[in-house]
C-alpha cells in the first residue's frame, strides 16, 4: 500500500511532527512493504505565505496566528472558508468577536486570502504520489485545515481512504468529527500504535474494521464508533520517531534561515500524579491517564541516535511529567554524554535542589514546573499537592541552576476568595528577581478535566467556547461533542482583586530583567556566621542587608522553607536560640524587607546564590495567552557554543 502521512497548519515550524515520525517508524516496522510518504503542510504553508505575500507574511506571523491565537481560533478560521466553500463564511462573526475583545485579526485575514489556493496545490502534491491511504494527525488548531484538505482529496479521488487521528480525535471528539464529515472515512480515537496497523490490514483485505478498538468508520451511511479499549500502548511498543523526511523538507525549504529546528522526543505517556490526584483544571491527557515510560537507557539511546543523525542539539520532550526514575538513569547518561544539549522538560514543582541541579547538568535548560499559583488555597483547590512556599523555592532554585522556568498564574477556581490573594499580591514585588509568570489568566474549562467531568466542582453551566462559532458551521449539540474548550460563568475572584493580580503579574514580568537579590557569605575575622544580601530589585531601595548570628542561620534554614515552630526548633538545636517573640518579630521584619516569602503556613528565603544570565526579551510585555508545553518567549537564555555541524538559527 502507498500511505501518505499529513500534518497541516498549525504545526510549529521549528518542530517535526512527533505523530508523523512515530507512525512512519511504526509502519516501517510493522508493514515493511508499504511505501510511506509525508506531507509537511505547516512548513509548506509558511513557505507559500512568504512567497505569495512577497515577504509580508513571515514565519513570525505563522506563530502569532497558529500558536498565540489558540484561544481565539484564528488559525482554524483562516481555513474555514475553504472547508465550507464560502470565502465570507465566519467573517462577520469573527469581526464582531474581535471588536468586542480588542483582537487584531489583520494578519489572519491576510492569510485567509491565500488559503483556498494553498489547499488546491496541497491536494495536487499529495495525490501526485498516488496514495491508497492518507492519514492526518490533528492537535489543537489543525482540525479545519486538515478537514479542508481531506474534503478536496475525496472530491478528486472518491476511492481514497482518509484517516484522522491525534489529540483532537480523542473520546467523543473523534466520533463527532467523523459523523459530521462524510469525507472522513475513519477516525482513530486514542493511541494509534495498535489501531492504525489493524485498520490498514482491514483496508488491504477489504473487510469491515468492526474489531479495531475505538475506531470510527462508515457502515453504509451510518457512522459507527467501536468501543474504546482500556488497554494502553506498552512502552516497548512506542517507536522511536523517524524524522528523515522532515529533515529533507526543512533542508530544501527557503524557511531554513528563519527556523531554529528542535527535535521532539517522547519518554513517557500519561501522568503519574494525575493517576491519583488529577489537577482539577487539566484535560491534557484525555482518555489515557495511565503513566508509562521507556527505560532511561532506551530513551537515551533514542536521543543519542537522533542527535547524531540530525546534528541538532535542541530537544523538546513531550512528556506531561518527567519519570522520577530518569533522575537515576536517563539524566545522568545525558549529563555524562558530552553533548551540549538544550532540553525542555515538564516536571512537578516539588523537585529538590539536587534534582534541579541534575536537570541543569543534563542540559535541561528549560522546564515547565506547573507552578500555577502561589496561594495555598488555590493550590489546594487545584489538587496540586504543593504549597506556595514550595513553588517559590522552585523559582529560586531555577535561578540558582540556570534553568529557564515557564509558567502561568491561574485563577478562577470555585471556592477561592479575595482574601486568598491579598497576601500573595502584596508580596509579589518582593519576587521580581525570580522568573515571572507569562501572565495571570482565568482558567478555561477543558474537556477531560475533573472540572468538566464533575459539575459538582462548580462548573455546572458550560457551552462550547464562543470562538468555535466562527470556526465550525455545526449545531451547538454537535460542537458540544467536537470541541475541547468551553465557556462557563466565571468563578472565584473578579473585579478589583482580579485586576490587582494581573497588574502585579505584569509589573513582575517587566521588572524581572533588571532585578537581583543575591546572597553572599563573606569571611568573618572573629568566626561569626555572617551573610550579606545585596538587593538590586526593581522598585526596591538599592542596599545591602547584613545578617549575623542566629539571623544568618535562620535565613539559611529557610532556604528549604520552614514553619515558624520548625525554624525555632532548628535554631534551638544550633544553640543560643532567640525567644519566640524575637523570632516572630524578625520574621515579620524580614518579610517586610522582601527577604522572605510568607505563604501563611511557612516561610521561604528569597535570595539567590548568584546573578543569572538573562535575555533582553524579558523586558517585553507578557503575551495575552501563553500556550504549553512550548512558550513563545523564554525568561532567560543560557549561553553556549554550538558544536561543529549543529544547526544554528539564521
Amino acid at each position: 500500500m502507498r500511505i501518505h502521512l499529513v500534518t497541516m497548519p498549525w504545526q510549529p515550524l521549528e518542530l517535526p511532527s512527533l505523530q508523523v515520525g512515530l507512525l512512519h517508524s511504526l509502519l516501517h516496522r510493522t508493514r515493511p512493504d508499504d511505501e510511506v510518504r509525508e506531507f509537511h503542510g505547516s512548513l509548506r504553508w509558511a513557505e507559500y505565505l512568504l512567497e505569495r505575500s512577497q515577504g509580508a507574511l513571515r514565519p513570525g506571523d505563522h506563530v502569532a496566528v497558529g500558536s498565540e491565537s489558540i484561544f481565539d481560533g484564528l488559525g482554524d478560521w483562516v481555513f474555514s472558508g475553504v472547508l465550507y466553500k464560502d470565502p465570507e463564511w465566519g467573517v462577520a462573526r469573527l469581526k464582531d468577536y474581535a471588536s468586542r475583545r480588542g483582537i487584531d485579526i489583520g494578519t489572519a485575514a491576510a492569510m485567509r486570502t491565500h488559503a483556498a489556493e494553498f489547499i488546491d496545490e496541497s491536494a495536487s502534491a499529495v495525490l501526485a504520489g498516488l496514495p491508497d491511504v492518507v492519514g492526518f494527525t490533528s492537535t489543537f488548531m489543525q482540525n479545519v485545515s486538515s478537514l479542508a484538505l481531506a474534503a478536496e482529496l475525496k472530491r478528486r479521488r472518491p476511492g481514497l481512504a482518509v484517516v484522522f487521528g491525534g489529540s483532537n480525535c480523542d473520546g467523543p471528539m473523534g466520533h463527532a468529527l467523523h459523523r459530521n464529515h462524510r469525507f472522513v472515512d475513519h477516525v482513530v480515537r486514542g493511541e494509534g500504535e495498535y489501531a492504525f496497523p489493524a485498520l490498514l490490514a482491514h483496508l488491504e483485505a477489504g473487510t469491515a474494521p468492526d474489531d479495531v478498538p475505538g475506531l470510527c468508520w462508515w457502515d453504509g451511511e451510518e457512522s459507527r464508533a467501536n468501543e474504546e479499549s482500556r488497554r494502553t500502548v506498552a512502552p516497548g511498543d512506542i517507536p522511536s520517531p523517524d524524522y528523515d523526511l522532515w529533515q529533507e523538507a526543512l533542508d530544501a525549504s527557503p524557511l531554513a534561515e528563519y527556523v531554529h529546528p528542535k527535535l521532539v522526543v517522547e519518554g513517557a505517556r500519561g501522568c503519574w500524579w494525575g493517576e491519583k490526584h488529577h489537577c482539577t483544571f487539566c484535560g491534557l491527557n484525555g482518555s489515557a491517564m495511565a503513566f508509562r515510560s521507556k527505560p532511561g537507557g532506551q530513551l537515551w539511546n533514542e536521543v543519542d541516535r537522533l542527535v547524531r543523525r540530525h546534528r541538532i542539539l535542541d530537544l523538546v520532550t513531550v512528556d506531561n511529567i518527567i519519570d522520577m526514575a530518569y533522575f537515576k538513569d536517563f539524566l545522568p547518561l545525558a549529563a555524562d554524554s558530552g553533548w551540549d544539549l538544550r532540553m525542555h522538560y515538564e516536571v512537578k514543582s516539588n523537585l529538590t535542589p539536587e534534582q534541579l541541579e541534575l536537570l541543569s547538568r543534563a542540559g535541561s535548560v528549560h522546564i515547565q514546573p506547573g507552578i500555577e499559583s502561589l496561594s495555598n488555597k488555590a493550590l489546594d483547590l487545584m489538587n496540586k499537592g504543593v504549597s506556595g512556599a514550595r513553588n517559590i523555592r522552585t523559582l529560586r532554585e531555577c535561578e540558582n541552576h540556570s534553568l529557564t522556568c515557564s509558567w502561568n498564574y491561574l485563577y478562577g477556581f470555585p471556592g477561592e476568595s479575595a482574601e486568598d490573594y491579598t497576601s500573595v499580591i502584596d508580596q509579589m514585588p518582593a519576587l521580581v528577581h525570580l522568573q515571572p509568570p507569562g501572565g495571570a489568566h482565568r482558567i478555561q474549562l477543558e474537556r477531560f478535566s475533573p472540572n468538566f467531568a464533575n459539575p459538582a466542582l462548580g462548573f455546572q453551566q458550560r457551552r462550547p467556547a464562543e470562538m468555535y462559532r466562527h470556526v465550525y458551521d455545526l449545531p451547538q449539540e454537535e460542537m458540544t461533542d467536537l470541541v475541547y474548550l468551553f465557556d462557563t460563568p466565571p468563578a472565584g475572584i473578579g473585579g478589583e482583586t482580579e485586576e490587582r493580580l494581573k497588574t502585579a503579574a505584569r509589573a513582575w514580568y517587566t521588572g524581572y530583567p533588571a532585578s537581583t537579590l543575591v546572597l553572599e557569605q563573606p569571611g568573618s575575622p572573629d568566626g561569626e556566621d555572617v551573610l550579606l544580601v545585596h538587593d538590586r530589585r526593581h522598585g526596591w531601595p538599592r542596599r545591602t542587608h547584613r545578617l549575623a548570628g542566629w539571623r544568618a542561620a535562620a535565613l539559611r534554614h529557610l532556604e528549604a522553607g520552614r514553619t515558624r515552630s520548625a525554624l525555632h526548633r532548628l535554631l534551638t538545636a544550633d544553640g543560643g536560640p532567640p525567644s519566640g517573640e524575637a523570632l516572630g518579630e524578625w520574621l515579620d521584619h524580614a518579610v517586610s524587607l522582601g527577604l522572605l516569602y510568607d505563604d501563611g503556613r511557612s516561610y521561604v528565603a528569597l535570595p539567590t546564590w548568584h546573578v543569572p544570565v538573562r535575555s533582553v526579551e524579558c523586558a517585553q510585555e507578557p503575551d495575552a495567552h501563553t500556550v504549553e508545553p512550548a512558550p513563545a518567549q523564554e525568561a532567560r537564555s543560557v549561553e553556549r557554543t554550538p558544536l561543529p555541524g549543529e544547526r544554528v538559527a539564521g
